[in-house]
């Protein structure tokens, strides 16, 4: 670790930016409807927002692979983020929605630097032993964030209206700027040692996510985990509804969710070399899978530790998944690996809650039944593909 840069700065700005992100769309979507007054223009301001990081991740993280100074891009790219917001907020009732909704998908080609971006860097911080526990902490922002950002855009949009929650998203992306700035530069033997393109940087970045079967098995199983967990969360204002008395508290179902995963992490922070990732990635979609099996009872107690059960494989999945990145990616692709793997994990998260939002209408077991088959299907993707040691030597 410099001496310059703490892992406690990171993690600071890191749980500031993420949870800023974790808080932006559901304050969009609720400033959406306060100004626009239609449902459809507010979840079409989240989906803009969302999906567009797909095609922004690899850009981004190719081009933060490429800097001397990533840090100084991913504080522009966090600052243009910030703005974004800003902007669709302010076009919200004075702009033509289609301008606003184009405005939205923009700022959402910046979303993967929040998360991707940010762990990119850490092999650079902490490295050695140290690495698997830093690891873990890092991870673990994604739980707090997810448990901070939508509590407080609720609560900030009902004690002071929807448009002031999106500009509190905001001012918790703003304290991140100065951490991402001072990242330290790459050592010198790493700067001006590109001679390629940006597209073959990106063609390469692909080859290795695919070519690797330990990389490949993961993303592939953490993205079909994403999609169970989009069709999980479309699922819980009906489940507030029908089995613990008001739509409303769906949230709280999600809140125990990322609780758990929270408390699952700190687990493993603690005993980071206890189990091997790999084994982690298929278990946590197993898990998964069980745990939203158990949902489709419809009972009280049995949802509440369905959801607990849920965030218990959700957290160390993540986890493990950042291991193996870090283990695998190559270090000048490092950036590129991992907004890629992010962006990839958002559409699939997107297109799940897509996917439910149309099943659930038709039958609420339904829709859990099929997302319980879909992390079934994440746990049996991952041995899919052939190990390196079942393969042969490369």
């Amino acid at each position: 670790m410099g001496k310059r840069y703490s892992l406690r700065l990171y993690l600071a700005g890191a749980v500031l930016a993420r949870a800023g992100d974790e808080m932006s769309g559901p304050a969009l979507m609720l400033a959406g409807f306060a100004l626009a007054g239609s449902t459809i223009e507010a979840s079409s301001l989240l989906a803009g927002i969302t999906i567009s990081a797909a095609v922004g991740g690899p850009v981004l993280g190719t081009l933060l692979d490429r800097a001397a100074r990533p840090g100084r891009l991913l504080a522009g790219a966090l600052a243009m983020y910030a703005t974004g917001l800003g902007t669709v907020l302010v076009g919200l009732g004075s702009l033509p929605f289609t301008v606003t909704i184009l405005i939205a998908v923009v700022t959402g080609l910046l979303g993967p630097a929040l998360s991707g971006g940010w762990t990119a860097q850490l092999p650079r911080l902490v490295r050695g032993d140290h690495l698997p526990r830093a690891n873990a902490l890092d991870s673990m922002t994604f739980s707090v964030a997810s448990l901070a950002g939508p509590a407080l855009a609720g609560a900030v949009a009902q004690a002071l209206g929807a448009p002031t929650a999106v500009v509190v998203s905001m001012m918790l992306i703003a304290p991140a700027l100065p951490a991402a700035w001072m990242l330290p530069a790459r050592p010198d033997r790493a700067r001006g040692a590109r001679t390629t393109s940006v597209i073959s940087d990106l063609a390469a970045g692909m080859r290795v996510i695919a070519g690797r079967p330990a990389l490949a098995r993961a993303t592939l199983t953490s993205v079909l985990s994403c999609v169970a967990q989009g069709m999980l969360t479309a699922c819980l204002p009906l489940l507030g509804e029908r089995v613990l008395g008001g739509a409303g508290r769906g949230a709280v179902l999600l809140s125990c969710t990322a609780v758990s995963a929270l408390l699952a992490n700190a687990v493993l922070a603690r005993f980071p070399r206890s189990v091997a990732p790999d084994t982690i990635i298929w278990a946590g979609a197993l898990v998964q899978a069980v745990a939203l099996a158990l949902a489709t009872w419809s009972q009280p107690v049995v949802l509440i530790v369905a959801v607990l059960m849920a965030g218990i494989g959700e957290g160390p999945q993540l986890t493990a998944l950042f291991a193996i990145r870090h283990r695998e990616a190559p270090e000048r692709l490092c950036g590129q690996i991992f907004t890629t793997g992010a962006s990839l994990k958002i559409t699939g998260f997107a297109s799940g809650a897509a996917i439910a939002g149309s099943v659930v209408i038709w039958s609420l077991p339904g829709a859990l039944a099929l997302a319980a088959s879909v992390a079934a299907l994440a746990a049996l993707a991952f041995s899919a593909i052939p190990s390196p040691t079942t393969a042969g030597p490369a």
